[in-house]
């Protein structure tokens, strides 16, 4: 169940490029999360470091400068190379395993300057029958950053 304060858009599909022949439909969808954060230092240590992602996202998180490693369990795992960062502002990354160069998961905060709370924006990629998934799963990411960080 969403709080009120709570936004979730989900933009209108975009087709995939011609040069991706066999593959479905595919949309981006962009999900909204006030959160009562004030410390910006606080929300980009969740969304930026291994040990903020290891809190909320994945069991383990690893990282050199530019490939991250995130694990699940005891056996999955997948990387994911960052593609562009700008700090206290987005991270945005880009699953190696992935045939779409054009695709990518973005963790972004803006403040509101109303309230002084923080907005969790999160961009991500589904294939049409997976988007109902894909937003239940990032749902329950969040509640859970919120239960770990206090927001």
């Amino acid at each position: 169940m969403r709080r009120d304060k709570e936004k979730v858009y989900i933009l209108a599909a975009r087709k995939e490029r011609p040069f991706l022949k066999n593959t479905m439909e595919r949309k981006k969808i962009h999900l909204e999360y006030l959160l009562n954060a004030t410390s910006k230092n606080i929300l980009w240590d969740a969304i930026s470091t291994p040990t903020g992602l290891e809190g909320w996202f994945a069991d383990k998180v690893l990282s050199d400068d530019k490939t991250v490693t995130f694990c699940w369990g005891k056996t999955e795992k997948r990387e994911a190379e960052i593609v562009g960062i700008r700090i206290f502002s987005f991270i945005r990354f880009r699953w190696k395993d992935s045939p779409r160069e054009r695709e990518y998961f973005e963790l972004k905060m803006t403040n509101s300057e109303l309230t002084n709370d923080y907005v969790l924006e999160i961009t991500d990629f589904a294939s049409a029958d997976e988007v109902e998934d894909t937003c239940e799963l990032w749902e329950s990411e969040v509640e859970t950053l919120r239960r770990t960080c206090g927001f």
